[in-house]
């Protein structure tokens, strides 16, 4: 028997939702900036300058994309709340089916709204500089390191971001040691500053003939991709530069000539390299962004550290430093350390998808 007074609660406290969403997001204050905006991209000079106008293109995209996602969540419970009244009037109760589902898409439009006004943090609407490393565990390390490679990537993508390969180095026998890609997309830093750390994998080993268990651990760094704002000095003189052929495939170009670049930060030691772009002056800008957004993560460690809302301490790639663990034998369980909680789906490591099952898991947490 449809009750129309459990929808009219259920789609009330959506409502309710929203508008405290709506409220956060500040959906007032986004449209006088957009036509702000706007106002500022009709002005000749702006088109000058080719930074300046990709940077308020970026910013008319996202307050749009923001407004446009506010309005269809509230036109989708405007919705439901017609189809109540309908089935109410009517009594045909084989709309319940859709008014289930419209119920259900308004819970999901609503939520993702939500998250997006969670993202408030001084880098979180910036694109993401991400690179792997694999720790203790050899081959299985490497391999583990390719899969975690191949889930970002699917995350990625199935949230309609752009991955870009920046650096890689294959393993000895199979599998990648380490990986530098970029993730372009609004919020993409937001979403994925949380999946700093280690990350340990249990399992049968596809490299072991005895088909013994094998426990491997990689790293996994998150930086905001952020341009030369002038926050961060950066002096000539505390570089080391070096370049070098890449590697891999891309024609006689690339074989021959040192295009690639590696850049070491003397005072902090830090070292980043790049070679996707055929050109050394594109490899070499690509660097020098991943060295500032390094050095500015570098500063918020140690400003936070002093705050103590961070540990200090560097944790090792093995036992007792990862965030997750991804046990997959003897049983299906995927467990976070930082908040105990714990899913698993059995038959997508039956059917051997266990990316599908590691992005699943992403998209539930």
């Amino acid at each position: 028997m449809f009750k129309a007074d459990d929808y009219r609660l259920k789609i009330k406290a959506l409502g309710a939702t929203l508008e405290e969403t709506a409220e956060a997001l500040d959906i007032g204050g986004l449209t006088s900036q957009l036509a702000a905006l706007k106002t500022e991209q009709e002005d000749p000079e702006v088109w000058q300058d080719l930074e300046r106008s990709k940077k308020i293109g970026r910013e008319v995209s996202s307050v749009e994309s923001k407004i446009a996602s506010y309005e269809k969540s509230k036109k989708a419970v405007d919705d439901v709340n017609e189809v109540i009244d309908l089935v109410e009037e009517t009594g045909e109760e084989e709309l319940v089916a859709e008014l289930d589902g419209l119920i259900a898409a308004a819970e999901s439009d609503i939520e993702e709204l939500r998250i997006r006004a969670l993202l408030r943090g001084k880098y979180d609407n910036y694109n993401a500089l991400l690179t792997l490393h694999s720790g203790a565990g050899g081959t299985e390390s490497c391999d583990w390191v390719s899969m975690l490679y191949r889930m970002y990537c699917r995350y990625a993508e199935k949230n309609g971001f752009k991955v870009v390969e920046l650096d890689r180095l294959d393993g000895d026998e199979a599998g990648i040691k380490s990986v530098d890609f970029k993730i372009e997309g609004e919020n993409a830093y937001g979403y994925l500053k949380a999946e700093k750390g280690v990350h340990r994998l249990v399992r049968i080993s596809p490299f072991d003939a005895n088909k013994r268990r094998h426990t491997s651990f990689a790293s996994l760094e998150v930086m905001p991709e952020i341009e030369d704002d002038g926050d961060v000095e950066i002096r000539a003189e505390d570089l080391k530069v070096t370049t070098f052929r890449s590697s891999g495939a891309g024609g006689q170009h690339v074989n021959k000539t040192e295009s690639a670049i590696r850049i070491q930060h003397i005072p902090s030691g830090i070292v980043v390299s790049c070679q996707n772009e055929r050109s050394q002056i594109q490899n070499r800008e690509m660097a020098m962004k991943m060295l500032r957004s390094k050095l500015i993560e570098l500063r918020e460690s140690e400003r936070m550290e002093k705050e103590q809302n961070i540990k200090g301490e560097i944790k090792k790639i093995e036992w007792g430093s990862q965030i997750r663990s991804y046990v997959f034998c003897p049983y299906t369980l995927v467990k976070d350390h930082r908040t105990g909680c714990e899913s698993g789906n059995i038959s997508a490591v039956m059917d051997g998808d266990i990316e599908q099952f590691i992005v699943d898991y992403l998209k539930k947490s």
